[in-house]
């Protein structure tokens, strides 16, 4: 299986360490787009306008800064860097090693300025988004697009692929539909489905670890189904020619967020 998030917008920086290698990175074959970006990302963040044109508050202006000298920055594990409600939810932290090694294997992050990397890639904390517009760039979902696709419909093979992405970042790679699960969540309200962003980020990083620490790794659409049911309510609607299936995980009026840990 493989497992696709989007990055949190809010990042954790290493202490300490060193810098990041970009021959060490999944898909090297992305590499000089991501140079590419970098030195965009850089100039721009150098500007007068930068917090505009980044989209930003003034709160965020270290953010900002670092994005000037991501080259020298200290670099992590991507799961540690990468933070908020559905990194805090999966809790890679919490996995024993069988499951954190299945994490490093299967999970994807789609990033504005990596394109893909792994969940053990070591990255440098940054702050772009993929619907930022960069200056001979343009909106990074569409100029990543074309990049992306070759490589990751590659990586992607027949394995089923469990999306739990944004819709900002869905857009930068659309995997095979006849293998791709999208992973919806919706809370009953009054008796009607309500969309929840919150809860939504909670319980795809919750469905991540779910499966990560199941004895038996999900092949199909329908084992994912089962797999959903063990914890969940939930119904899988069956995809078309042109759109993935989709698992349609429903929350009951009364849901509230498990304690971390258990």
């Amino acid at each position: 299986m493989l497992i696709l998030l989007p990055p949190s917008e809010g990042k954790q920086p290493a202490e300490n360490g060193a810098p990041f290698d970009a021959e060490t990175l999944q898909f090297a074959e992305l590499n000089p787009y991501r140079h590419q970006l970098l030195s965009a990302l850089a100039e721009v963040s150098s500007s007068e306008n930068a917090l505009e044109q980044l989209g930003v508050g003034k709160s965020l202006v270290a953010d900002v800064v670092r994005n000037i000298g991501l080259h020298t920055e200290p670099a992590a594990a991507a799961h540690t860097v990468y933070t908020g409600v559905l990194y805090e939810a999966l809790g890679y932290e919490r996995l024993g090693a069988e499951a954190r090694s299945r994490a490093d294997a299967s999970i994807l992050v789609i990033s504005a300025l990596w394109g893909a990397v792994g969940f053990a890639d070591r990255i440098p904390a940054y702050r772009l988004s993929m619907s930022v517009k960069l200056p001979a760039i343009g909106k990074l979902a569409s100029w990543w697009k074309p990049k992306l696709t070759p490589s990751l419909n590659a990586r992607a093979g027949d394995e089923l692929v469990i999306d739990c992405r944004s819709s900002t970042y869905a857009a930068a790679w659309v995997p095979p539909v006849e293998t791709t699960v999208t992973v919806s969540v919706f809370q009953l309200r009054g008796g009607v489905r309500k969309v929840v962003s919150h809860f939504a980020k909670h319980t795809r990083g919750e469905l991540a670890a779910h499966l990560l620490t199941r004895e038996q790794e999900v092949r199909t659409a329908e084992e994912l189904l089962v797999a959903a049911r063990e914890r969940w309510d939930a119904e899988l609607v069956t995809g078309t020619a042109k759109k993935s299936h989709q698992l349609n995980i429903i929350l009951p009026e009364d849901h509230a967020f498990r304690a971390v840990g258990n």
